[in-house]
């Protein structure tokens, strides 16, 4: 059996804590700001899923699972296709994290959305679930994928692994254990296996690879098949999270905040804290663009006029983000350099933003080359409590401009509000699937609690 080592207080029975905590959750457990929560998440997360299913990661998983899929038991987000819930999940994970576009948390630098819909609503949909156990599975869901990633991050991240499959794994298979009704012993075993389907490397930052977009589907897919493993009667060791050879340990080298991962367990929900992007581009950065997209309309800024600028962050934000190559549409979205020169020049940065005439405009090039991005001493002291940015511009003339963000756009200390993600649902999905579609949408996620049938989530 494994043991914990060196590990505090907080780590004794902590994965034990975690499944019993799941398993006896229930809706009526909730307070209300939580299942408002988990609307704003579940409405953020169709916007993502359904604008990123045309994305070409997206396309390959789905040529492939549906090449010989034909279990037709949940729905593909943008088709009219069915596939297994694992099959579903994968691609639905992967649309979801294909513009870069989904929410995250601060605290875990981890995107839970994609890890933790796909599966559950695949699952909820093949046995009908109510309205209510989705609320409460997705909600446990997200809590125990936070508390995951903000017990080991930054270690885990610096160590070279992605939060969002390593924790999310996990996370999902949680949320399918409470949606099958599984008792606290059953999700333990289903915490356990997930463990071991837990991976996922940051490597992609270096050369723009697409495998960054199937991190969350890969995660929601096997968090469904790690709990409908344990349901039969498969067995994961008990102490998954705290075991010498458990999670922290074995991706964050011991170095984690244990108080993150069971400090308030079942009285205060990190679905809470999430936060959601105005701009489809990495979030280490999202500080950096608000300040400069605010310096350019204060000080009516040119781009011809501007000399340099100079973008501040944290070390985990700055390392692998300050490339100035845009060899593919990752490429521009993981880097600074980048997103700041359209920033600049456009003033605004959506998905249209990253059309590859825009990259290869003369100007926009020419501020890729005079920016520069590295770690501010200030950032990196307050993080990763605070993801704040700052921006220097510097124009030929010798002006200077200088502006600090503490909380971008989108966190609980600077919200997007709910018609904020009402515009952005509408303004990327009704191109896809029209209005009508998206009022339908729209009043089923705001009445969640309320709604007697959930077909509107599986018909696109």
């Amino acid at each position: 059996m494994d043991t914990a080592i060196n590990n505090p207080r907080e780590a004794t029975g902590a994965s034990k804590r975690v499944a019993e905590f799941v398993s006896a959750l229930g809706y009526d457990q909730l307070p209300a700001n939580s299942v408002h929560a988990f609307k704003r998440a579940l409405l953020d997360y169709l916007t993502c899923a359904i604008a990123g299913s045309r994305m070409a990661p997206t396309r390959i998983v789905f040529d492939y699972v549906s090449s010989w899929d034909q279990a037709r038991e949940a729905a593909v987000m943008g088709t009219q296709t069915r596939l297994s819930c694992p099959n579903a999940a994968f691609v639905n994970g992967t649309s979801t994290h294909g513009l870069d576009f989904d929410d995250g948390f601060t605290r875990g630098s981890v995107h839970p959305a994609g890890a933790v819909f796909p599966a559950i609503l695949a699952i909820a949909e093949k046995q009908r679930s109510r309205a209510k156990e989705v609320i409460a599975a997705s909600v446990a869901a997200y809590d125990v994928t936070l508390r995951i990633a903000a017990t080991m991050h930054p270690s885990s991240a610096k160590r070279g692994f992605h939060n969002t499959p390593t924790a999310g794994v996990i996370g999902a298979a949680t949320g399918v254990s409470r949606l099958l009704h599984m008792d606290a012993k059953s999700t333990l075993d289903a915490m356990g296996v997930a463990g071991s389907f837990s991976s996922g490397l940051r490597e992609y930052l270096f050369g723009g690879a697409e495998v960054k977009r199937i991190h969350p589907g890969k995660a929601a897919r096997d968090g469904i098949i790690c709990a409908e493993l344990a349901k039969r009667g498969l067995t994961g060791p008990q102490q998954v999270l705290e075991g010498k050879h458990g999670l922290f340990n074995a991706l964050a080298g011991g170095q984690v905040e244990w108080a993150r991962m069971c400090s308030g367990l079942g009285e205060q929900f990190e679905i809470t804290n999430v936060y959601f992007k105005p701009y489809p581009a990495c979030r280490h950065f999202h500080a950096a663009l608000d300040a400069v997209r605010d310096l350019r309309k204060k000080h009516a800024i040119a781009p011809e006029d501007v000399a340099s600028i100079d973008v501040g962050m944290y070390e985990v934000g700055a390392r692998g983000h300050d490339h100035r190559h845009a060899h593919s549409l990752l490429d521009a979205q993981m880097s600074a350099p980048v997103s700041t020169a359209l920033a600049m020049m456009y003033g605004e940065v959506t998905v249209g933003t990253y059309d590859t005439a825009n990259l290869q405009h003369a100007e926009v090039q020419r501020l890729i080359n005079v920016t520069t991005a590295g770690v501010d001493a200030e950032c990196e002291r307050i993080y990763p409590g605070r993801r704040s940015g700052v921006a220097k511009v510097t124009l030929k003339d010798g002006q200077s401009f200088e502006q600090r963000v503490l909380d971008p756009k989108g966190e609980v200390e600077n919200p997007m509000t709910d018609e904020d993600l009402a515009h952005k649902f509408r303004s990327n999905c009704e191109p896809m699937v029209g209005k009508a579609k998206c009022d339908r949408v729209l009043d089923l996620v705001w009445s969640f609690e309320k709604a007697a049938s959930l077909d509107e989530l599986y018909s696109w």
